[in-house]
């Protein structure tokens, strides 16, 4: 085999690795295009920062609560992270804390019913969102993509 042969799978593996980087900084500007327009929407609609729509939209489809941890775990962030949010969220009537009977140190948190009635408003206005600024993806393209995003997680997961 003479070096040209040697070379010609190197090449086409840089191809390969040259197109992944490109496939993650593509990925990488859409999702913070999608989260600044989100960001921008639900700080002029309704006053409400990214990351309190994450808690509460946790909060909505967890009618039993969640631990601290679990909420955690799920948005994919430290406890130190959501504390001050669910702090704000208790203080404006939003969520509640329920000290655990287990666990006197832990508690549960719980989305009021102000905070269901909102969040059933915002998420429906988010999925109206988010249908304007994907409009232009096809069931099977956003299929395909949500596959790509599995795949890559599962990988992460190993």
């Amino acid at each position: 085999m003479d070096s040209k042969e040697m070379a010609a799978p190197l090449h086409a593996q840089g191809d390969a690795v040259r197109q992944r980087l490109r496939l993650w900084l593509q990925m990488l500007k859409a999702v913070r295009y999608v989260e600044s327009d989100l960001r921008e929407r639900l700080r002029q609609g309704y006053d409400m920062t990214l990351p309190r729509f994450d808690v509460l939209a946790a909060l909505l489809v967890a009618p039993d609560g969640l631990r601290m941890t679990e909420l955690s775990q799920q948005l994919m962030v430290s406890n130190g992270n959501v504390t001050g949010i669910v702090d704000r969220l208790v203080a404006d009537g939003m969520a509640e804390r329920e000290t655990m009977e287990t666990d006197r140190r832990a508690f549960r948190i719980r989305i009021t019913e102000t905070g269901a009635q909102l969040m059933r408003e915002v998420t429906a206005r988010h999925r109206d969102w988010i249908n304007e600024l994907f409009d232009e993806v096809t069931e099977a393209d956003a299929a395909r993509g949500i596959s790509i995003m599995l795949d890559i997680r599962h990988k992460a997961h190993r």
